[in-house]
């Protein structure tokens, strides 16, 4: 009986220990002799830009005004807003925007973003088309850094990146986002200057417009099944760190997990949707797929059997010294929790709080996808 329980732990041992430290490593020492040299020229390339916004207007003028302003604004060909079934005043505020370029789509019911993409996307003039959130500030230059990287024939889409602010006061939970979304586009770098990335970041992402497909209605993440359509017919996915617009961390873990959950789910839901990307024949990324986006899926798993194999097989002393190691990270978390709870801050505790607050969120989120129950239309969380 001991050998299987020890087997059980090692393999639960292991495959955290790939998902979260030795796929990044992978990549890492991948990246260094990899396809790191793109060649990127800024000339005028013409680009339509497509917003999706539901009940936005106190967001929507600052956000186009500040694309309009951008140091390439003469390459904005038009910017495309999709209203969502929007029921405030974005049709209004629009309205005192006297530049032509932006064009209001307004939609009676709200369907979710997949829909109106597929509506907007064909009705684009340019060749390049670059899909943006209401919410988040692009840097003055986003635009010309995205779109020098289609100097490069072979690239279809580049992913801008989301730069979480670092507010003064940042909560425990704040504290512990910004240091996994620091993780998270190491590893996307890396995957870039690699082979390419399975997945963009949909704050601010551009495709060329003969790439995209109409997607799924159903769909949930559009930034990752959009860039993968485009990888799957030989073109690559980049990321582009300079290209950076600016966004807010959730203060609390319940925040967090509220847009996590969705995300976590939507992950599932590609394998419903996408079958065939499972297969290495018909996915030319499936390596940084499969580890990246549906691995974790099975983290929390892995995390229960670490604990409960480990419990079974305290009749060894490095046994209990493992248990101990576990013990110390579950407490760090429950402290980090209750740190959050009164309110005060701690950057020691922030990181174990976020990975354990994930994991719980993945579980949820996989229920979710085992009950089919997957929510299109976004719901803010502040």
């Amino acid at each position: 009986m001991t050998i299987p329980l020890q087997l059980l732990f090692w393999l639960s041992v292991f495959g955290l220990g790939y998902i979260f430290a030795g796929y990044p490593l992978v990549v890492w020492w991948q990246s260094r002799s990899g396809w790191s040299m793109r060649v990127k020229q800024s000339i005028e390339r013409p680009v339509s830009i497509v917003i999706v916004a539901h009940n936005e207007a106190r967001t929507l003028p600052k956000k186009v005004l500040s694309l309009l302003a951008s140091t390439r604004s003469e390459w904005i060909r038009e910017i495309l807003i999709g209203s969502d079934g929007s029921t405030d005043d974005t049709a209004l505020v629009l309205s005192t925007i006297a530049d032509p370029r932006v064009k209001l789509f307004s939609f009676a019911s709200r369907r979710g973003k997949p829909a109106v993409l597929n509506e907007l996307v064909p009705q684009c003039q340019s060749e390049f088309v670059l899909l943006a959130d209401a919410r988040q500030e692009f840097a003055p230059d986003c635009i010309e850094r995205l779109l020098e990287n289609f100097t490069d024939p072979t690239v279809g889409v580049v992913s801008g990146e989301l730069v979480l602010r670092a507010t003064e006061g940042a909560s425990t939970a704040a504290q512990g986002i910004g240091f996994y979304w620091k993780y998270e586009k190491f590893i996307r770098r890396c995957e870039s200057l690699w082979r390419g990335v399975p997945g963009a970041t949909g704050a601010c992402y551009a495709i060329r417009k003969s790439l995209f497909r109409p997607i799924p209605e159903q769909t949930i993440l559009d930034d990752v099944v959009i860039p993968m359509q485009a990888v799957t017919r030989g073109y690559r996915c980049v990321f582009e760190p300079a290209a950076r617009v600016f966004d807010e961390p959730s203060q609390s873990s319940g925040q967090e997990s509220v847009r996590k959950r969705r995300t976590i789910a939507g992950a599932a839901q590609l394998v419903r949707l996408f079958p065939e990307w499972l297969s290495p024949a018909h996915n030319p990324l499936w390596f940084e797929y499969v580890s990246h986006k549906l691995m974790r899926l099975l983290a929390p798993l892995l995390m229960v059997l670490a604990l409960a194999t480990n419990l079974m097989l305290l009749n060894s002393p490095a046994y209990w010294f493992l248990l101990n190691v576990q013990a110390v990270f579950y407490v760090s978390a429950a402290i980090g929790w209750l740190f959050q709870r009164q309110g005060r801050r701690s950057s020691l505790f922030g990181p174990s709080l976020m990975f354990v607050t994930l994991n719980l969120t993945t579980t949820l989120a996989l229920w979710d996808a085992f009950r089919a129950k997957y929510r299109v239309t976004w719901q803010k969380t502040t």
